[in-house]
């Protein structure tokens, strides 16, 4: 059964309290000095988003092409890259444990809508990408999503549900092997 969207309530809907949008607003202001710094300056971006409430660990490498969407709900451990253009849609919270790679043009989305109320409520899903996990190319990570440990998402994949450690992924829809 489906069931007709109902725009206008979705619209009038208070997804963000005033400190959100504030904040949200600000960080809008503060894009251009992020995503304009050299490639090296990543000791810069990581200071940047600490001040938006970001808890980023040590040696962590983001590039300037990335797009993040409310940096206070991201927690980076040590080492971990993030290549050109990634997309973190952090809606919902997102973790990245330690030495993990987002690889370039990857999308991590913790967040959609409900379909099945009419006013199509925005949900806010955590993500978690466990330690030494590799993100590739182009791949995306879906709301609630947990990658494990050690586990590798293949370029172009899609990850709809979770993957345990020491698997591969692969494809749309996803298939999984252990790794050998």
């Amino acid at each position: 059964m489906s069931v007709q969207a109902d725009i206008t309530a979705n619209r009038q809907t208070r997804n963000w309290d005033k400190r959100a949008m504030l904040g949200r607003l600000l960080w809008g202001f503060c894009q251009p000095f992020f995503r304009c710094s050299p490639r090296i300056f990543w000791g810069w971006r990581v200071w940047l988003l600490r001040c938006f409430g970001a808890q980023i660990g040590r040696q962590v490498h983001i590039h300037p092409t990335v797009r993040i969407m409310i940096p206070w709900h991201l927690a980076i451990g040590d080492q971990v890259g993030i290549g050109d253009r990634v997309i973190l849609y952090a809606l919902g919270s997102i973790q990245i444990e330690a030495r993990a790679t987002i690889s370039q043009n990857a999308h991590l989305c913790a967040g959609s809508h409900d379909w099945r109320d009419p006013a199509r409520p925005l949900i806010r899903a955590p993500i978690h990408i466990g330690a030494d996990a590799w993100v590739c190319a182009d791949a995306f990570v879906g709301p609630g999503v947990r990658i494990g440990a050690r586990a590798i998402l293949g370029a172009r994949g899609v990850a709809m549900c979770d993957m345990p450690a020491d698997y591969i992924g692969f494809g749309n829809p996803l298939q999984l092997r252990p790794q050998t």
